[in-house]
């Protein structure tokens, strides 16, 4: 009996992983508009994606890329949803959110001082490269 289990699990794990472990997805978010609605279904896009995701038994790896008035998502005090960021920060381990440089630099230009970003935010030199460098790396994009 325990030769066929076993020619059973050979079986299965040769014809394409069957009771192999869970996969990871990648999946890219963009947020280029200073509209709490947007953010707002971008935020629930993410929390949709993982839950579905972890309920497969799979991974999700989740990138929001804020840029141009976007940014405005991932600035303290100024956010419509800087509360809701903080908690999927915790509850979703492998969510991450990249602010655009060229826009933060601008905006802090035009500011007169150095515009802070969330503590969970990330800068990267450009958002659009950034979404390009995702795409090239496998990720899925979204643009809510």
């Amino acid at each position: 009996m325990k030769s066929i289990a076993t020619a059973v699990l050979i079986a299965l794990t040769a014809a394409g992983g069957a009771l192999a472990e869970g996969i990871t997805h990648y999946v890219a978010i963009h947020v280029n508009e200073n509209d709490p609605a947007r953010m707002n279904m971008a935020l629930n896009n993410a929390q949709n994606v993982n839950a579905y995701y972890s309920a497969q038994g799979d991974e999700v790896v989740i990138e929001m890329v804020a840029y141009g008035p976007g940014l405005n998502m991932l600035i303290p005090g100024k956010s419509p949803v800087e509360q809701r960021i903080s908690a999927m920060s915790l509850e979703i381990p492998n969510i991450s959110f990249a602010a655009c440089g060229n826009t933060h630099r601008k905006m802090s230009e035009k500011a007169g001082k150095d515009i802070a970003l969330m503590e969970e935010a990330k800068m990267v030199p450009s958002g659009v490269v950034r979404l390009i460098e995702l795409q090239e790396d496998g990720f899925a994009y979204v643009r809510p």
